[in-house]
């Protein structure tokens, strides 16, 4: 299977109370997951936008930085992250990720279900 660059679903949200909204570019459609997932996507962060606090249940959540830099909230414990780093929100922790960098913060983030909870 091969999906085309032009035609991947891109859109704006706002994201658990966060500032601003992350554009998504979503790079598989969670049906391509066999269940194993919810979500596989590109989030751009514009300085000053965040993905508010939140946190996960069946599931765990993985963001690789590709671009840029911010504040990563590891339930509770702040941090500094850059581009190539990565972080693992795991079933039943939260976080959350505000750009604090004068670049947009650009990042991998994916959704795995960790019981197979849909």
């Amino acid at each position: 299977m091969i999906t085309r660059a032009d035609t991947l679903d891109v859109f704006d949200k706002e994201v658990f109370g966060g500032p601003g909204v992350i554009t998504f570019t979503k790079i598989v459609d969670p049906a391509t997951l066999a269940g194993n997932g919810r979500l596989f996507n590109i989030g751009v962060l514009k300085p000053g936008n965040a993905v508010g606090y939140h946190k996960h249940k069946g599931e765990l959540e993985i963001y690789y930085i590709l671009e840029g830099e911010g504040l990563y909230n590891d339930n509770g414990t702040e941090t500094n992250i850059k581009a190539g780093d990565v972080t693992v929100c795991q079933d039943g922790e939260g976080h959350g990720l505000l750009n604090t960098g004068s670049k947009d913060l650009k990042m991998v983030a994916l959704i795995l279900f960790t019981n197979k909870a849909k």
